[in-house]
């Protein structure tokens, strides 16, 4: 047991040994009889802080406000009740749904007109998709002929 434990022990738990933590009891007191002055003043300090703990009491619950706590509380729960909070939370869940559907969609229309590009708009240009270079892969059809290599 080193001092700096034993203070602590004695800050945290209180002068009273038998609040102490069992597995340190026996090395704490053995240490307090030991070092007699130095443990008589930490438990000194910590007796005013248990006295001033023990003054500091909670009143009962009056018997008015256990009524009032009574009376506040739920009746027997009608199961009829709930049928509107499961409706609330389907129609949540449906709420939900629809935006992530509404969300996909959005997204779907998006890469599609990135990655297709858009219609000429007058009608003398022409257009041909596969004219462009951003639609083929390394894997496509390539215009160089590698045949005699």
């Amino acid at each position: 047991m080193t001092p700096e434990r034993f203070h602590t022990l004695v800050a945290a738990y209180g002068a009273d040994p038998r609040r102490w933590p069992s597995h340190e009891r026996d090395d704490a007191l053995a240490w307090a009889r030991a070092h007699r002055a130095d443990a008589e003043t930490a438990l000194d300090e910590a007796l005013e802080l248990d006295a001033w703990l023990a003054r500091d009491t909670v009143a009962p619950p009056t018997r008015a406000l256990f009524e009032r706590i009574v009376a506040s509380a739920p009746a027997n729960a009608d199961p009829r009740a709930k049928a509107p909070q499961r409706r609330r939370l389907w129609w949540s869940g449906a709420a939900f749904a629809g935006v992530g559907l509404a969300g996909a969609l959005a997204g779907a229309l998006a890469v599609s007109m990135v990655l297709l590009g858009s219609a000429p708009t007058s009608s003398h240009e022409s257009y041909d998709a596969h004219e462009s270079s951003y639609l083929s892969t390394g894997f496509g059809d390539s215009s160089a002929d590698w045949g005699d290599e």
